[in-house]
């Protein structure tokens, strides 16, 4: 068809296809209406990546003086927005084609006509005539003028109020690049204020390589610098960049930057704060790192390329491997994103791991503020928890107060008969080290890890092992301690003085079973106590006492979680008292034995009845001073 002149404009029909597809854009697809200066960026981006690739190539170009930048011009009065690239430009036949229908020139098919050795260094986003018309959720109409970088074209423009038709006309007289007008809708008119647009740019398109300008000023000053060669990069720059993304004042605890090109093509910058804003009672953090495809965001606080529990990152992820839904604004590729998910976290759970090998007092510091989410991590994360296995860190009865030690590190010392690794929870070290259950670890010196959070034993009884060996509480039931030398001498030398016989014992056990009745599973001579009298131990090898806290504490009952063992000291003068106590005065040896059960149950963290504890404890003592 012959081309007519600009005073008599050619109206064709848009194709089928982008009919529907304008129906879906302007009424569905996206979730912002602000979307569509980004995806009109990212097309103005395009196009002058194009440019700088095909001024390479050929030797002349129009105007090839022309800076390599995006303007964005406003109108409030008018109610219009105007945004100009100075990039490739088209002529008429690619107007048309681009912009009446689907997936016919663009990025995809500027690539397939490129030489493999030509790909280097350019980097495209999208398909030009897809993100265009997000442009018709605010406008009523829309011009595109455009010039193409080749020295015989003349200019044209193409026009479209959104509704079934398209008119091309010649536009001579204009700059090479193109521009796009929109005539704002009555309910859009806030798009065309200064400070709407900025910030616009400054949260999806900031990081754009080229100049982008609101009435001259550049607005995207901050750099991009996860797509920069480390080498590059200084500290002050680093620090600057993640001051900018984490709203904070201070310098990142930690610093990941890296880039992979398999299995995916990825570059990622990945802070660690110095402070989790959690503790600091701000509510629960979300998710602080986002994803970009070159340059351009498409999720921000993204929570799917991270697992929950590292949520407290910062930073950025790009890759331009991950294929997007047309409107950018949610994944297609839900096995790419989970391997993407994968990649990330294998890579982060490693460089702390070598953190924590050459820093590991500032390890220690990162474990204090960010401990917590790494066990998060350990309870529900089973395709990683091997890996955060070995970043866990605790105290032990064989480091100083305050100090902690890893499980590679327990299991490096322990001793050569022991096969298992061994914890204890409790409000806190003093706590523990005054209880009974760590009696028989120290008369046989074996270690103990001691765990001060509830969340700890979940942790452990979810890992079930470290390193091929089992992982298991003091306060089991079940539990058979290694004879070691230490423990052989101590025997030694206390002999069996002082001790009821195996009778004796035996007898009183049966007995203490009957009087506590349902209180009780089973009452029987204790094979690890030294000191103390009594303790109560779990049957079910899972379930442990702090556990049972928890679980307590979310209003579940005693009974739902079954009775304990309780195990008696034949040793103790308490229990040899008991003993002839029964014969003398049963009545009130069965007091006595309801306050043993008592007692042990609370040297346990688990809570009695306050009221019946007192009452009893009072008639215990006014027996006791009868004879003073």
């Amino acid at each position: 068809m012959a081309e007519k002149t600009a005073a008599h404009p050619e109206t064709f029909e848009f194709q089928a296809e982008v009919k529907k597809l304008l129906d879906i854009v302007i009424h569905s697809l996206y979730t912002e209406r602000e979307i569509f200066l980004r995806e009109l960026i990212s097309n103005g981006a395009d196009a002058l990546e194009k440019y700088r690739h095909q001024s390479v190539l050929e030797e002349e170009t129009f105007d090839s003086h022309l800076p390599l930048e995006i303007n964005i011009e406003a109108d409030e009065e008018k109610k219009t927005i105007t945004i100009t690239d100075t990039g490739i430009g088209m002529d008429r036949g690619e107007l048309e084609a681009n912009l009446g229908t689907i997936a016919h020139s663009g990025s995809k098919t500027f690539f397939t006509r490129l030489a493999e050795a030509e790909r280097k260094d350019v980097h495209l986003i999208g398909q030009f005539g897809v993100g265009f018309y997000a442009a018709f959720m605010v406008a009523d109409s829309v011009r595109v003028q455009s010039r193409s970088c080749r020295m015989d074209d003349q200019g044209h423009e193409w026009a479209s109020e959104g509704a079934g038709t398209f008119s091309i006309a010649p536009c001579p007289g204009i700059r090479r690049g193109t521009k796009i007008i929109l005539h704002l809708k009555e309910d859009a008119a806030e798009f065309a204020r200064e400070a709407t647009i900025k910030r616009i740019i400054k949260q999806y398109s900031n990081f754009v390589s080229f100049p982008i300008k609101v009435k001259g000023e550049t607005v995207n000053t901050v750099q991009a610098v996860w797509a920069k060669p480390k080498s590059e990069i200084t500290e002050e720059e680093y620090t600057d960049f993640y001051k900018f993304i984490a709203n904070g004042v201070e310098e990142p605890l930690f610093r990941l930057h890296f880039a992979t090109d398999a299995p995916l093509a990825i570059k990622a910058l990945l802070f660690v704060p110095k402070e989790n804003f959690e503790r600091l009672g701000f509510g629960r953090t979300e998710p602080g790192v986002n994803l970009y495809c070159q340059k351009v965001l498409i999720e921000q606080h993204s929570a799917a390329i991270l697992p929950e529990w590292l949520r407290f990152l910062r930073g950025v992820v790009d890759s331009e491997d991950l294929p997007l839904n047309i409107s950018r604004q949610a994944l297609q590729d839900n096995a790419l994103v989970a391997k993407l998910n994968k990649v990330l976290t294998k890579r982060l759970l490693k460089f702390l791991e070598e953190q924590a090998a050459a820093e590991p007092e500032k390890y220690t510091a990162f474990w204090e503020q960010f401990g917590i989410f790494l066990k998060e991590g350990a309870v529900s994360d089973f395709a990683h928890r091997p890996e955060i296995a070995k970043l866990l860190r605790f105290e032990s009865s064989k480091t100083e107060p305050g100090k902690t030690v890893s499980l590679a590190d327990y299991a490096g010392r322990m001793q050569e008969r022991q096969k298992e690794i061994y914890y204890i929870n409790g409000p806190s070290r003093e706590a523990i080290e005054a209880g009974p259950y760590v009696e028989a670890f120290k008369r046989r010196e074996l270690e103990i890890i001691y765990t001060l959070e509830p969340i700890d034993d979940f942790v452990f009884s979810h890992l079930g092992e470290f390193d091929g060996k089992r992982l298991l509480s003091a306060d089991r039931g079940d539990l058979e301690l290694p004879e070691t030398p230490a423990a052989q001498e101590a025997e030694a030398e206390k002999g069996g003085e002082g001790s009821l016989d195996q009778e004796a014992a035996q007898s009183l056990a049966k007995w203490m079973q009957e009087v506590l009745g349902p209180r009780v599973k089973e009452v029987r001579e204790s094979k690890r106590l030294v000191d103390s009298p009594a303790i109560v131990v779990n049957p079910d090898g899972f379930l442990t006492s702090s556990m049972e806290r928890v679980m307590r504490a979310s209003g579940q009952g005693l009974q739902e979680f079954g009775s304990k063992n309780l195990e008696i000291n034949p040793r103790h003068p308490l229990l040899r008292n008991l003993a002839a106590l029964r014969e003398a005065d049963e009545d009130f040896a069965r007091t006595v034995a309801e306050q043993i059960l008592d007692n042990a149950l609370i040297q346990a963290g688990l809570t009695v009845d306050p009221r019946i504890l007192v009452e009893r404890s009072y008639r215990i003592l006014e027996r006791s001073t009868k004879g003073s």
